[in-house]
């Protein structure tokens, strides 16, 4: 009984580990966001990627260049990740923080203009 029991907990640490191993796995690649501005709606660029607990990537909006993400991480279905833009010679963080589900991820933005605001972006 106690080398069965012993079994099934190692089934089921296994199953987990490569449960958060197939999060991480999903986060690779562009994901795109319609985002409400004071001009109307423009897409924003994600393009992420990860490498065991660190994200890495780039952000781009509007007209502007892609921006790279600083202090990226992934911890399962957990993301977070910081921007720095400039904007008339003044720099500006902005922090993302949210979760990844399936194709959908559901981030809140903070600092900058305005407050704090919900972004999903889809997987291409």
């Amino acid at each position: 009984m106690k080398i069965r029991s012993a079994s099934m907990r190692w089934i089921i640490a296994l199953a987990a580990l490569t449960l958060w191993v197939s999060f991480a796995a999903d986060i690779d690649g562009k994901w795109t966001a319609q985002i409400q501005g004071r001009r109307g709606a423009r897409t924003e660029t994600l393009m992420l990627k990860a490498s065991d607990n660190a994200l890495t990537g780039s952000l781009q909006g509007g007209q502007g260049e892609p921006v790279q993400i600083s202090n990226g991480t992934i911890d399962g279905a957990n993301i977070s990740f910081s921007v720095v833009r400039e904007f008339r010679e003044n720099k500006v963080t902005q922090e993302y923080k949210g979760t990844l589900s399936g194709n959908e991820l559901k981030l809140t933005v903070s600092g900058g203009r305005g407050g704090s605001a919900e972004v999903t972006y889809k997987k291409e």
